[in-house]
């Protein structure tokens, strides 16, 4: 099967400031999940990422521990997979729900069945992470990019982009760097 790239140069997606819109993803418990479903959220980790990708699996226990401090602050953490499993099928649903019980996941691992919400996001990379902040109601793009600056070895991370991020929106303040290079595996569309 052959990856269709100019699908992936069409992205676009979002840039910080912009307001993200809602949407409704099949989550591994079968129920289908929409940030509005998150009344009392301040905001949201959007990581896009999938079963297969080393970088992915190499930032697991990084994205449950993101869940596990943000999630009670305001900040849940919202895994979706982005890839066709007719292309990658270790990133089948059955196999999402597999891995998510292995692993023990706490947060929410939707399936982006359609390919319709990382386009919009303009995510690229297997993990790539989107942080939402709610001002006025609506949900705006506040940070774009990396988990943080090591993927390989997660004790000699420096920057924890995500982490700073949120902090900085929990202190009043704005993320600095607001945009950062995401590293992964390339999403794969037919």
């Amino acid at each position: 099967m052959q990856i269709n790239l100019l699908n992936l140069a069409a992205v676009k997606g979002y840039k910080p400031g912009d307001k993200a819109t809602d949407f409704s993803l099949k989550n591994i418990d079968g129920r289908y999940i929409s940030l509005k479903d998150y009344k009392t959220a301040k905001g949201f980790i959007v990581i896009f990422t999938c079963n297969h990708c080393p970088y992915a699996k190499a930032y697991e226990k990084r994205i449950m521990e993101l869940d596990r401090t943000y999630a009670s602050k305001g900040f849940p953490v919202i895994a979706i997979n982005p890839n066709d499993p007719e292309v990658i099928p270790a990133d089948s649903f059955e196999n999402m729900q597999q891995l998510a019980r292995q692993r023990g996941f706490t947060f929410p691992y939707l399936f982006d069945e359609h390919q319709k919400v990382f386009p919009v996001y303009g995510a690229l990379h297997t993990p790539h992470a989107f942080v939402l902040h709610r001002e006025e109601g609506d949900l705006i793009v506040r940070y774009i990019g990396a988990i943080d600056d090591n993927y390989n070895d997660a004790g000699r991370v420096d920057r924890r982009y995500v982490a700073e991020a949120v902090d900085a929106l929990l202190e009043g303040g704005k993320p600095d760097p607001e945009v950062t290079q995401a590293i992964g595996c390339s999403i794969k569309v037919r």
